[in-house]
């Protein structure tokens, strides 16, 4: 995942039990944006984490709504400002669970 600007967003999941690859993404888990280069004005406002919208209401892993393709991430930066939509590089499609 890429922030607009170009920044990287890591994924910090407190899932350890539902797999797809890795583990399955929440709403409730830490995305950090990193190398975000957005100026506003010639000062510094990078995006600094993602907040996400429209989890599954249906599935859940490891108790906590999961992400889907559906799910809407939106940059913010440390004032929470919204600054764009999260770029989804790619997905896993295939799920299990331990």
């Amino acid at each position: 995942m890429m922030c607009p600007h170009g920044g990287t967003v890591t994924a910090m999941s407190k899932n350890t039990k539902a797999l797809a690859g890795a583990p399955i993404l929440r709403v409730d888990d830490t995305f950090t944006v990193a190398g975000c280069p957005l100026n506003i004005s010639g000062s510094p406002h990078p995006c600094i984490t993602v907040k996400w919208q429209n989890p599954s209401r249906q599935t859940k892993a490891d108790g906590g709504q999961a992400l889907t393709t559906d799910s809407m991430g939106l940059c913010q930066a440390a004032d929470q400002a919204v600054q764009g939509p999260v770029q989804i590089i790619s997905t896993q499609m295939k799920a299990s669970a331990l």
